[in-house]
């Protein structure tokens, strides 16, 4: 929200400084994002050109000697404007200004040949128009030597107001106005508007079918306009806060949507075929916008009709074929009331951001539909003349002010504030609350400007932003004067190891939208009515993700369409699998693209690196979930996994029969036609809120691990097992043979072959063997041997191949 100091003082009777006005606006909880004070301003003066002599070697160039007023002799100009001659008075810049419309810096030059020393400027040069066919134009009388802005009031701060969602009368000057009032920083000008009397009947006739969406609407004719450019203080004004002024009908309801947080809408009336009527839009139905921009329209929106189609998006944006131009003789004002939530989801669906739509989102004051016609036609006729008609009203019913009850006690419990009953009613009272009674609990009726009060916090917070946020004492924490326990939860822990542990490995943290498209969602096992957005963002935002891995393949692909065609991502956030919301998981994630490896990616002297494959998925999410204190000697991997998985090339993650910790593997190929993507792919899920706590232990000195003085052996083997069995049975079958001789076993080869007989297959294993107390014999590695050989017979079935 933005708006200047002099519109702010139109509203506000007050003597504060800028300084202490916007100190106070930040300390009522409407916060200052910004003071443009028009500084860029500054160093251009009135200057009149005294003469204007052709340039000795450029016919469209002219030699001008401009008086700067500042008692020295005339500087010498060379400027290519067709207007510039002697005795005219503009803007001059000397050397070393700023010139905001082209970027640059002025400095002493030479055009030509010819030195010039400064700068006659055009209006677009200053940002102030489009307008640059010459240079701008005073009257004679304006004082020479004076600063251009001061004289022209364009030095008028501007302040710009980050409007939180609950403040919708903040959406207007007056609003603004008000609160400042109440916090005793002026008197608020608060002149009731003027009905004005029409002649005759409004001829244009309006029906409400929808009234659930438009709860009133008022409409008016005015006959006879003239409308051309609007007065310089109204387009000065809408400038200053970033609006393009249009035309004096259009500046009008602009203005009004900033003065009065009032949007409004103008229809050039020859333009509008029969009566109107506001209803559901059809299905498909177009409409070409003020914006240029064709719209398909749903039934879910509401729009503004008339006997050939759509007119206006209603609350968000009018058509642009009954939009009013310098051609306009006719036209109807509309000021109406429309459904928040329908206009939020509409802007949404259709992306149109206006200034309208943010007001009438967030609720417009209902008590003003009227007044803000009245208000809007009384500027019309002062600004194009005509003669206006009646006011129409249709379906509105008057408003119903909300009552809330307001133990006075709660701003003590809620703030720690100690502010005395009758300051508190006293505050309340002058932002427009009524309170009504004596007692400890007080009925307030909430006036019609502030929909967002609804109970008796909303109160406790307009009482403590008033008296002073910053009154508040902080308030030290306690002290327990103990060693705290543990402060972070288990999946707190949890997170943060996998975190690191994956990073560890090259990957990049990610994060992404909670919410995807419903086909990605149907994909991952998700898409549940339940778990469907009532109102999303975008319509490709429907579901509450039921996997992390879509969002994470769709960054990849991102990266890949930018360049980035090796990265790996992960990311340990929630996901929604249950019948609500609150259902959620906790879940680390991750998937590699390319080339990107564990042990580096891209082409190298050596050869290309391979593509990335169900084994990193799988070294990935054993090393997340040992990070996260998995058992990890204790996983069981089986074959397979979920249907958006490659089914030979993926795999489960579990502890016991039944315990899934998580999935791994390369990505189907009809999951990423599915998802849009392409390339190799690998992926992994790992649920940190299914790692089993560790039993609890007692606590106890643990002793001190030393390095073996002993020699550590590696002793090879080969089994022959059927091709069913897993290479991970052999590895588990042979580390249970003896748990405190064998450091580790690997597997290092795997053979398949018409020798070995139909069906089979050989695993050639590497037990790392380290004793701890004393050298081993012979004897002991044959017995050791034995025991390994007998473990893997006993566990797969396996022979040692001869």
């Amino acid at each position: 929200m933005k708006l200047t100091l002099s519109w702010l003082k139109e509203h506000l009777e007050t003597d504060a400084s800028l300084d202490e006005i916007v100190e106070r606006l930040t300390s009522i909880g409407l916060e200052v994002e910004s003071v443009d004070d028009k500084a860029a301003l500054k160093p251009f003066v009135i200057a009149k050109v005294l003469t204007a002599e052709k340039h000795p070697d450029a016919d469209k160039l002219r030699v001008l000697m401009v008086d700067t007023g500042d008692g020295k002799p005339p500087v010498q100009v060379v400027c290519g404007a067709p207007n510039a001659r002697a005795g005219l008075v503009g803007a001059f810049a000397a050397p070393g200004a700023y010139i905001p419309g082209t970027g640059i810096t002025l400095g002493v030059g030479k055009i030509r040949g010819v030195e010039s020393r400064g700068m006659m400027c055009s209006e677009r040069e200053l940002e102030l128009s489009d307008a640059h066919d010459g240079i701008i134009e005073l009257p004679a009388d304006a004082p020479v030597g004076t600063p251009y802005a001061h004289w022209a009031k364009l030095d008028d701060p501007v302040i710009e107001i980050n409007l939180t969602p609950n403040h919708p009368d903040a959406t207007g000057v007056h609003g603004i106005a008000r609160d400042l009032a109440a916090s005793g920083l002026g008197r608020l000008k608060a002149a009731p508007v003027e009905p004005i009397a029409g002649e005759g009947d409004c001829p244009v006739k309006l029906t409400i079918e929808t009234p659930e969406l438009c709860p009133g609407f008022a409409l008016r004719l005015v006959r006879g306009v003239k409308n051309g450019p609007s007065p310089k203080w109204l387009q000065q004004r809408l400038i200053a806060i970033g609006l393009r002024p249009i035309n004096a009908l259009v500046d009008i309801t602009n203005y009004i949507t900033f003065d009065r947080g009032r949007p409004l809408h103008v229809f050039d009336a020859k333009k509008v075929a029969g009566n109107l009527v506001v209803r559901r839009a059809a299905e498909g139905e177009m409409v070409l916008a003020l914006d240029g921009r064709p719209y398909t329209l749903t039934p879910d929106m509401c729009v503004i009709a008339d006997d050939d189609g759509v007119e206006s998006i209603a609350g968000i944006m009018g058509g642009e074929h009954s939009g009013c131009d310098e051609n306009t003789t006719d036209v109807l004002i509309e000021s109406a009331l429309w459904a928040p939530l329908n206009i939020a989801r509409t802007g949404r669906t259709l992306g149109i951001i206006t200034d309208a739509r943010y007001r009438f989102e967030r609720g417009v004051d209902p008590e003003f539909m009227v007044p803000g016609l009245e208000l809007a036609t009384q500027m019309v006729l002062d600004l194009c003349g005509g003669v206006p008609t009646r006011t129409e009203v249709v379906g509105y019913a008057g408003h119903t002010p909300k009552i809330v009850s307001f133990p006075v006690s709660e701003v003590k419990r809620l703030t720690g504030l100690d502010v005395p009953k009758a300051e508190s009613l006293d505050i309340l009272t002058r932002l427009g609350f009524e309170p009504k009674g004596d007692g400890d609990v007080v009925d307030v009726i909430v006036p019609s400007w502030r929909p967002d009060v609804d109970g008796k916090a909303d109160l406790v917070e307009e009482v403590m932003r008033i008296h002073g946020v910053d009154e508040i004492a902080p308030q030290p924490m306690a002290n327990h004067e103990a060693v705290n326990g543990k402060i972070l939860t288990t999946l707190q822990i949890r997170s943060r190891a996998a975190k690191r542990a994956l990073a560890v490995r090259g990957m990049m943290e990610a994060v992404t939208w909670s919410f995807i498209p419903q086909k990605h969602a149907e994909v991952f096992g998700g898409g549940k009515p339940e778990l469907k957005l009532v109102n999303p963002i975008a319509a490709d935002m429907s579901d509450m993700r039921p996997s992390l891995l879509p969002g994470l393949i769709a960054a990849a692909q991102r990266n890949a369409d930018r360049g980035f065609g090796d990265v790996a991502l992960f990311e340990v956030s929630g996901t929604y699998e249950g019948d609500t919301p609150s259902d959620q998981r906790r879940i680390a994630a991750g998937v590699r693209r390319g080339t990107a490896k564990l042990d580096g990616a891209g082409r190298h002297w050596a050869g290309n690196a391979q593509p990335v494959g169900v084994f990193d998925a799988k070294a990935d999410a054993i090393a997340a979930l040992e990070a996260c204190g998995a058992p990890v000697d204790k996983l069981q991997v089986e074959a397979g996994g979920p249907a958006w998985y490659h089914p030979g090339r993926s795999g489960v993650i579990k502890l016991g029969p039944k315990t899934v910790l998580g999935t791994f593997g390369e990505f189907h190929p009809k999951t990423l036609e599915t998802l849009d993507v392409s390339g190799p792919l690998c992926g992994f899920e790992v649920f940190v809120d299914a790692i089993p706590e560790p039993k609890a232990k007692p606590t106890r000195t643990k002793p001190k691990l030393e390095l073996s003085a002993f020699q550590a052996v590696k002793r090879d083997f080969a089994f022959v097992v059927d091709r069913g069995v897993e290479a991970g049975a052999i590895v588990r079958a042979a580390t249970g043979a003896d748990k405190k001789l064998i450091a580790g076993v690997s597997v290092f080869d795997i053979f398949e072959g018409a020798s070995l007989g139909e069906g089979k297959k050989s695993v050639a294993i590497e037990v790392a063997i380290q004793p701890a107390e004393r050298t081993l014999t012979d004897e002991d590695f044959e017995a050791l041997a034995g025991r390994i050989v007998e473990n893997v017979r006993k566990q797969t079935g396996g022979v040692l191949r001869g």
